[in-house]
C-alpha cells in the first residue's frame, strides 16, 4: 500500500484543547485544497500531522511511540512526510529533532501556521481570509468544544502547562459569542467550553475574573441549547458563575474542576493556593446553590508528602463527598517544574499504583450506587450516535449522554428504540445502570 498524493492525515493527542487546535489546521488545509483524514486507524497520507502531548509521562510516551511507528511506516513507503507539533514538541523543540531524524518538519504548540504556509495552494479558487476561530468539527453532530483561553498563571508545584502554554491569555468575549453564532448557525447546539483556568478568565484582557458575563451571554444566544464547564481552579472560584449555572436552564448543572487533593501538607507542597476546609465550603456552596448539580473531579496520589495519614484523609475526602465522576492519576515528577526542583519524589512506584488502584476502586463502587439512583429518572439525551440493535424490524438503540456527561470521559446513555438521529434530543426513561452506562427508553412527549 503506498500513500495518497494531496492527502494528509491529521491525528490529534490528548486534550480537547489540543483537538480544537487540530479542527483549525484542518480548515485550513482544507482551504488549500487537501483531502484530510482524521485520527486514521491506518495513516496513508502522503503528509502525517501529529498534534502531541507532552503534559504528563505516559501522554509523553504515547506520542513518542506514534513517532516511532510513523517512522517505520516511512520507510516502507507508506507515506511520505511526518510533521510534528503541539506539546511535546514546543516543550523538547532542542532536543526532539537531533533524537528522531526520521520526523521532517518540527513546530510548537503556537507556530504550527506556518507548516500550512508552506504547503502549495491545490484549490484554484481560493476564498477570504479565514477568521482565527474556523476550524472542520471532529465532535459528534450538534455537539463542539469552545476553548475560550490558553495558558496558566498558576505555576502549580506538579504541572509543566505554564512551562508549554504560557501565561494566561484569555480570548475576547465578542470574539467567543461571534463563533458561538456561526457555530449555532452550522448546526451545534452543545457548547463544551474548555480552558486551562477557567477561573481565571478576563483577568488578564478585562482586569477581573468575568467568566459568569460570559456564560450568561452565551445563553442568550438562540439556540445554545448546553454549555458545559470544564476545568475550573478552585481557588479564587468565581462563586457567580454558581449564580448563572441555577438560573440559566442551558448552563448544565456540571462543573469539572481538578480539586487534587484534600490534605492541607500535600495542597501546601503543590501549591494549591487552598487548604482543605475551604475546598469543602466550595463544595458544599456548589451543592446548595446548584442542587442538582454533578462535579467531575481528579485527584492526584503518591505526591511528595502524602503519607499514609494524608492518603487515608484523601480516601475518606473521596467517601464523604461521593463525586458524581471522578478520575485519578499517579504522581509523575516532570521536567523544570517546581516539585522537580525542590521536592524529593521519593514514595516508590509500586505504591504510588496500590494508592490508585485503591482510590479508583472507591470512586468505582460510589460511581455505581449514583448511576443506580438514576433508575426510574427522565432525562434529556443528546444522541451522539445510532447502534445496529439486531433488530431489522425495530429502531436502532441511541448512543448519547445527558446534560452531566462530557464527551469521551463521563457515562453513555444506550436508548433502546431510539427515532432521534445524531445531534437531535429525546426525552428518555433510565431503565437501568452499571458502573460505567445507563440504559433507557424513550419518553412519549
Amino acid at each position: 500500500m503506498s500513500f495518497i498524493p494531496a492527502s494528509i492525515d491529521v491525528i490529534s493527542m490528548g486534550c480537547s484543547k489540543n483537538l480544537v487546535d487540530s479542527e483549525r489546521l484542518m480548515r485550513r488545509l482544507e482551504e488549500k485544497g487537501y483531502s484530510l483524514n482524521h485520527n486514521p486507524e491506518i495513516p496513508q497520507g502522503e503528509y502525517v500531522v501529529v498534534n502531541t502531548c507532552g503534559f504528563i509521562a505516559d501522554a509523553k510516551t504515547e506520542s513518542i511511540d506514534l513517532l516511532l511507528e510513523l517512522g517505520r511506516l516511512k520507510e516502507e513507503g507508506r507515506i511520505r512526510r511526518i510533521v510534528v507539533m503541539g506539546c511535546l514538541s514546543e516543550r523538547y523543540r532542542n532536543e526532539l529533532p537531533a533524537e528522531m531524524p526520521e520526523i521532517d518538519f518540527w513546530y510548537g504548540k503556537f507556530d504550527w501556521k506556518s507548516f500550512i504556509e508552506e504547503l502549495p495552494d491545490l484549490s484554484v479558487s481560493l476564498s477570504s481570509p479565514l477568521k482565527e476561530w474556523e476550524r472542520v468539527l471532529t465532535t459528534p453532530q450538534g455537539s463542539a468544544y469552545l476553548k475560550i483561553s490558553e495558558g496558566c498563571d498558576r505555576f502549580c508545584a506538579f504541572c509543566a502547562i505554564p512551562i508549554i502554554t504560557g501565561r494566561h491569555t484569555s480570548r475576547p468575549q465578542e470574539e467567543i459569542l461571534a463563533e458561538v453564532r456561526e457555530l449555532v448557525a452550522n448546526g451545534v447546539t452543545e457548547f463544551n467550553v474548555i480552558a486551562q483556568d477557567l477561573s481565571s478568565y478576563g483577568k488578564d484582557l478585562y482586569g477581573r475574573v468575568t467568566l459568569p458575563e460570559l456564560i450568561d451571554r452565551m445563553a442568550d444566544i438562540p439556540g445554545v441549547r448546553w454549555i458545559r464547564l470544564h476545568y475550573a481552579y478552585p481557588a479564587d472560584f468565581p462563586m457567580e458563575l454558581l449564580d448563572v449555572m441555577a438560573r440559566r436552564e442551558n448552563v448544565c448543572k456540571y462543573l469539572d474542576i481538578a480539586l487534587q487533593h484534600i490534605s492541607d501538607p500535600v495542597l501546601t507542597n503543590m501549591r494549591r493556593h487552598i487548604t482543605g476546609a475551604e475546598t469543602r465550603r466550595l463544595l458544599a456552596e456548589m451543592r446548595r446553590r446548584v442542587p442538582d448539580i454533578k462535579i467531575r473531579t481528579t485527584l492526584m496520589v503518591g505526591f511528595p508528602g502524602e503519607g499514609e495519614k494524608e492518603f487515608e484523609e484523601l480516601k475518606e475526602f473521596v467517601r464523604e463527598t461521593r463525586f458524581d465522576r471522578m478520575g485519578a492519576f499517579a504522581y509523575c515528577e516532570e521536567d523544570d517544574t517546581w516539585g522537580a526542583r525542590h521536592l524529593d519524589d521519593s514514595i516508590p512506584e509500586e505504591v504510588k499504583q496500590a494508592r490508585l488502584d485503591e482510590i479508583m476502586e472507591l470512586q468505582q463502587t460510589i460511581s455505581e450506587e449514583l448511576n443506580q439512583e438514576m433508575v426510574g429518572r427522565c432525562v434529556t439525551v443528546l444522541i451522539d450516535r445510532l447502534e445496529d440493535n439486531g433488530n431489522p424490524d425495530g429502531l436502532p438503540t441511541g448512543v448519547g449522554r445527558t446534560q452531566w456527561d462530557s464527551p469521551d470521559v463521563d457515562l453513555e446513555v444506550y436508548v433502546t428504540d431510539c427515532p432521534a438521529q445524531p445531534g437531535e434530543y429525546i426525552e428518555a426513561e433510565i431503565t437501568s445502570a452499571s458502573e460505567f452506562d445507563l440504559f433507557a427508553r424513550p419518553v412519549a412527549e
